[in-house]
């Protein structure tokens, strides 16, 4: 599985680490930046790992900045971006099995490193239910997308 990585200046020290972990895990990464501590705008490395999703370029996304608000907020504004920012293990697997996210935010001044690689280990290997309850409403999402983002 292919995982695209984007984060501000705050969450550029758990994005490495999250990358380094992923790695270790087997996943392949494209990393769409930020590459320093140096300020920047968040939306811009949200919206690249996000269209990386969108596009089939990257089978997931993860995205983060210092409180995951932000750069949540950024990726879901691509069309068929399903973000969801987690901070514990219960909301990373029910954001898979109800919603089917293919984005993951994360908080780098709300979570540890530890926390962190296992939130996205949960996320990552949680399978979406499929129930007919979940996929109705994650359709409806859709068939909105399509009404209202012409």
């Amino acid at each position: 599985m292919k995982i695209a990585l984007g984060s501000d200046h705050g969450g550029f020290k758990l994005k490495e680490t999250v990358k380094t972990h992923l790695i270790e895990q087997g996943y392949e990464v494209e990393d769409f930046g930020t590459y320093s501590e140096e300020s920047v705008d968040y939306p811009k490395f949200a919206l690249k790992a996000a269209l990386a999703v969108s596009k089939g370029q990257c089978e997931r996304g993860i995205v983060i900045c210092s409180t995951g608000i932000g750069i949540s907020i950024a990726a879901n504004k691509v069309r068929g971006i399903r973000a969801a920012l987690c901070d514990n293990l219960l909301s990373a697997r029910l954001t898979r099995e109800h919603n089917d996210t293919n984005v993951l935010a994360l908080g780098a001044f709300i979570v540890g490193e530890k926390l962190a690689c296992t939130i996205v280990d949960t996320w990552l290997s949680t399978p979406f239910s499929k129930e007919e309850r979940h996929q109705r409403r994650i359709d409806l999402i859709t068939e909105i997308e399509k009404e209202y983002l012409k």
